[in-house]
């Protein structure tokens, strides 16, 4: 970051699978809202991927994280929303709908797969 901005701690990842679209990348998490989509110059996602998946918006969906009263993070997830959907484990997210995510969840945008950690060395 500039000099005159404070370095900021991620509270978690996102790891993109590798496929056909993208190679792996990993994605860090900070407090507020997370913008991910395909990444396109001028982009309005904070969270960006580099991807060719036609399937992924360039604001797919977003992840926040807020501390609770002790401190610790939580983290939901919401469609942004998008053309394709948001799914959690499976699941595709209703329009307004935010569910929590936890260590080892799946989301997929498009044909990419994302990989939910709190640590990078999980």
């Amino acid at each position: 970051p500039p000099a005159d901005q404070p370095e900021r701690t991620p509270y978690g990842y996102v790891t993109v699978v590798e496929n056909a679209f993208h190679y792996k990348q990993t994605v860090p998490l900070y407090e507020g809202e997370n913008v991910f989509g395909r990444y396109v110059r001028g982009t309005k996602a904070n969270a960006a991927l580099k991807t060719t998946d036609p399937s992924v918006d360039t604001t797919h969906c977003i992840i926040t994280v807020r501390l609770n009263r002790t401190g610790e993070p939580v983290f939901t997830l919401r469609d942004a929303p998008s053309n394709t959907g948001t799914f959690l484990m499976g699941h595709l997210l209703g329009d307004r709908e935010q569910a929590r995510i936890d260590e080892g969840d799946i989301i997929t945008i498009g044909a990419t797969t994302l990989i939910f950690k709190r640590n990078l060395d999980d």
